[in-house]
């Protein structure tokens, strides 16, 4: 009998481009496709995706840019100690004294202090557990384990819309916790997954899978939204800096990190330019991506509020092969998209996921 949705779980932060509500309908597609044991998951992201292929018992290959992403990977599909390992590590994060230090200083708010992401008692914690993380001198998966239980437990403390782009007006009830570390979920699996850091067009060149499932940024369709706005460098600075521990420069009210700006940061995806002929490249980094990537069948997801639209899309899989299944998924619009700093941002109407499979060519 086949693992369903319903019997498994996976783990992860608040995430605009989640696929968590996805998760129902991608792993029936998955299943139904004959002769699929490898997967590459090619924009991991929170690892949702990645984590309930490998628990349905497919061999997984995680991709993706961010630092927090391949923490999350190596965590869920790498690290192999036993649970007691690591909870004697976190056992004794939990009981350091905070300490006022660098998170603290940008950061971390007082009572009056609000437009901060944290309250400075958590922000004090995380400065004395982040520096004793690096101290232990774990080997990277064990590191990673550590490092996601970090970031999994500022996310249930955090004073935010999920993002950290900009911060509440007022604290949330949340950021009233204490920060405490707990064990993540991690799962049995077959082993044999791997976990990979860079460019999609890297990673793709160098494998072959049986299905690749790919979420590309969507960016936004909407001419009036500044790029900066949907970009998740922006969007999810803090967590790069919780993993990399570098006390970067930062700018604004939200103290980015300023290798997050648009200059630094974008995604080709994302981009809302025209090429040379005229065209989108944003559409064509995508065409490019179906046409380069090795596997017998690819599944995408995109969104209807994204650069490319549902008919550049159907003509792109078309060119690529053949188009075995369309879903058009309707649910309530992800809170991210709603938010504007004027009116002419927002668009009007229903929000569409869309999930296509596609059979490639020979």
């Amino acid at each position: 009998m086949k693992n369903t949705h319903d019997t498994l779980s996976t783990q992860s932060i608040k995430y605009a481009g989640s696929k968590k509500k996805l998760l129902p309908y991608i792993l029936p597609l998955v299943q139904q496709l004959p002769g699929v044991q490898s997967v590459l998951d090619g924009f991991s992201g929170t690892t949702r995706v990645a984590q309930l292929l490998a628990q349905a018992g497919y061999t997984v290959t995680a991709n993706d840019t961010a630092d927090w992403s391949e923490v999350l990977g190596n965590c869920y599909l790498i690290a192999n100690r036993p649970d007691s390992f690591y909870r004697e590590i976190l056992s004794h994060l939990n009981q350091l004294p905070g300490i006022s230090g660098w998170f603290s200083q940008h950061y971390g708010g007082t009572e009056e202090e609000t437009k901060k992401p944290f309250r400075l008692k958590n922000t004090q914690k995380l400065d004395a557990i982040r520096e004793e993380i690096d101290r232990l001198n774990l080997a990277w998966p064990d590191k990673c384990v550590i490092l996601t239980s970090l970031i999994l437990a500022l996310d249930k403390v955090d004073s935010t819309l999920g993002h950290f782009a900009s911060y509440l007006s007022h604290w949330s009830a949340r950021s009233a916790g204490d920060l405490r570390l707990q064990l993540p979920a991690r799962f049995e699996h077959r082993g044999g997954h791997s976990v990979f850091k860079q460019d999609i067009f890297k990673t793709i060149q160098n494998g072959r899978w049986d299905l690749a499932y790919l979420d590309p940024p969507y960016g936004s369709n909407n001419a009036k939204m500044p790029p900066s706005r949907v970009r998740y460098a922006a969007y999810y600075h803090f967590w790069t800096t919780v993993v990399r521990n570098d006390r970067p420069s930062v700018f604004g009210a939200a103290a980015r990190r300023t290798d997050s700006r648009d200059a630094q940061a974008g995604s080709v995806f994302e981009d809302f330019r025209k090429n040379a002929d005229g065209g989108s490249v944003a559409l064509a980094a995508l065409n490019r991506l179906l046409a380069q990537t090795h596997a017998r069948y690819i599944v995408l997801s995109y969104s209807s509020g994204g650069r490319a639209s549902k008919s550049e899309l159907l003509d792109l899989l078309h060119q690529n092969g053949k188009l075995l299944q369309f879903l058009e998924i309707d649910y309530q619009k992800n809170i991210m998209s709603e938010m504007s700093w004027t009116r002419q941002w927002t668009r009007p109407g229903k929000n569409y996921e869309y999930i296509f499979v596609l059979e490639k060519k020979e």
